[in-house]
């Protein structure tokens, strides 16, 4: 009964479809597989789903303030192992690792710019460097564009996205939290706008600080945001978390986020905030 099978073409069996490396991204979100340079071009936003991916701060600074305002301070300033830490390998040698990405020299990269005309002092978290951890650096570099606010007169943006305090500097990095929020006790005091802006992920000592201290509080959609981990929440309450806890939509639900903004419309929701509350 051979005359009713059909013989494979030669090699059909074997042939595969080679995907050249970094054409396509599968959404983790919706799994949907993308065209990395349709992800790109959509500000690394899921056309999809609407999944947020993690940007660059040097991203976030083009994509929110006027071309070619940005002036950095405090670019050369980087962080010290005056406690010669080590764990799996010594603070210094983490530092320098960060460093060698390229991306800044700390975790945070702070400057003044404008949008749509407006001046602010901005400071953007970097989570490439030490996932965007706080040491004394960071809560310098952080002061110091609050204190130009004051001296200026101008309006503070932080767009946060970190894992917390560094635990490589202790105590140190745990004074951050009260230096930052002094500073901004003191450009409250003169009536000067504060806005914070929380992405994915914002945790810890930076989320217990600055972080939810803002006149406006934004946030990018279902961004982590929140103080310790579910699971020691969880075996500290001796309760089962509900869906979405510490996700930026639960927070706005009670009432920790004023408002969740998409990324493309971040920028003409600041302009639109900074031109009620600052009158320059």
């Amino acid at each position: 009964m051979a005359w009713f099978k059909r013989d494979k073409a030669p090699g059909a069996a074997d042939k595969k479809v080679k995907v050249p490396e970094g054409l396509l991204t599968k959404c983790v979100s919706c799994k949907e597989n993308l065209l990395t340079k349709d992800l790109e071009k959509n500000i690394n936003v899921c056309p999809k789903c609407g999944h947020h991916y993690r940007i660059s701060a040097r991203q976030r600074i083009d994509l929110l303030l006027d071309p070619g305002s940005f002036t950095e301070y405090d670019a050369a300033m980087t962080s010290v192992d005056v406690l010669d830490f080590k764990d799996s390998k010594s603070y210094k040698d983490r530092i320098q690792q960060a460093v060698a990405k390229g991306g800044s020299r700390d975790a945070v990269i702070c400057g003044e710019g404008a949008i749509e005309g407006i001046p602010v002092q901005m400071a953007v978290f970097d989570f490439s460097f030490m996932g965007g951890s706080m040491g004394s650096v960071v809560g310098e570099k952080i002061t110091r564009a609050i204190e130009r606010g004051i001296e200026k007169r101008t309006p503070v943006i932080i767009i946060s996205a970190s894992g917390g305090a560094r635990m490589q500097e202790s105590i140190l990095s745990l004074m951050q939290m009260a230096k930052t929020s002094a500073a901004l006790a003191k450009l409250k005091e003169l009536g000067l706008p504060y806005i914070s802006i929380l992405t994915d992920p914002t945790t810890g000592g930076v989320t217990a600080s600055f972080s939810m201290l803002g006149d406006i509080n934004m946030a990018e959609p279902k961004a982590l945001i929140g103080f310790a981990g579910p699971r020691v929440i969880e075996q500290t309450i001796r309760q089962k978390l509900p869906e979405g806890f510490q996700r930026a939509e639960y927070l706005l639900d009670h009432g920790m986020v004023d408002v969740i903004v998409e990324r493309k419309d971040m920028r003409a929701s600041l302009a639109r905030i900074l031109s009620m509350l600052y009158r320059g």
